[in-house]
């Protein structure tokens, strides 16, 4: 069975999760840490980052743009109307820009540096960086998280799906972000409906049902992580 190296509270990690989901893969799933930079692992992806796939004949895929493309050309294609990319090009990139978006912009504005201050550094050792948060890393995230969720409140309210009129890499790339987020109690949901009414939808779809019902060892998420009707 292929191999999918993630880590849990990857966004980019969760995002091929789902993907993997919907199109109705199984794999094995590796936790990986990648700040390890185990000699295996770099083996496999010297740029020790998440994901990494690893087919059945050993040929490596890295990254989260590189699944995403090589699963719609092998697989997508064949899925009609569950194709996850659309048909039509400039839908296409209007999929990618927002993919990108959540997987490139709002990692870096607001994922990343919370997950890797809340969560990697309780795994890390000292020599590795890990210890107490920065706290001014967390106001500056905090402060951004607002810009970025009224954007996707915006989304949501003017679309069917974050993209267009179904379900596509988008939603998957916002969702996997979001999730990550929302377990660790980040996101004000009173102040965006059009935005929760969405998630509730994706958060109750059957691909998402493993990525709630994981838990990050001393760390619970907020009471309503798991709640399809929060």
């Amino acid at each position: 069975m292929p191999t999918l190296y993630h880590h849990q509270m990857s966004s980019s990690s969760r995002f091929v999760r789902l993907i993997l989901a919907e199109y109705g893969f199984q794999t094995d799933l590796v936790e990986e840490q990648p700040w390890e930079k185990r000699r295996e692992f770099l083996t496999l992806n010297p740029a020790a980052t998440l994901p990494v796939y690893v087919d059945d004949n050993m040929r490596v895929l890295c990254g989260p743009s590189v699944l995403m493309e090589f699963l719609d050309e092998t697989h997508g294609v064949l899925k009609r109307d569950r194709r996850l990319l659309a048909e039509d090009p400039w839908q296409r990139a209007e999929i990618r820009r927002l993919t990108e978006w959540f997987l490139i912009k709002m990692e870096q504005d607001v994922t990343r540096p919370l997950t890797r201050e809340r969560v990697y550094k309780l795994q890390m050792t000292a020599a590795q960086g890990g210890g107490a948060p920065d706290s001014k890393v967390l106001r500056t995230s905090r402060a951004n998280i607002r810009q970025h969720m009224k954007y996707l409140a915006w989304l949501a309210g003017s679309r069917q799906w974050l993209a267009g009129e179904r379900l596509s890499y988008a939603d998957l790339a916002a969702a996997a972000s979001i999730s990550v987020l929302d377990y660790l109690g980040e996101i004000d949901w009173s102040e965006i409906p059009a935005a929760k009414d969405w998630y509730q939808r994706i958060k109750s779809r059957p691909s998402f049902r493993p990525l709630l019902s994981e838990r990050i060892r001393g760390l619970t998420p907020v009471s309503h992580y798991a709640d399809l009707d929060f």
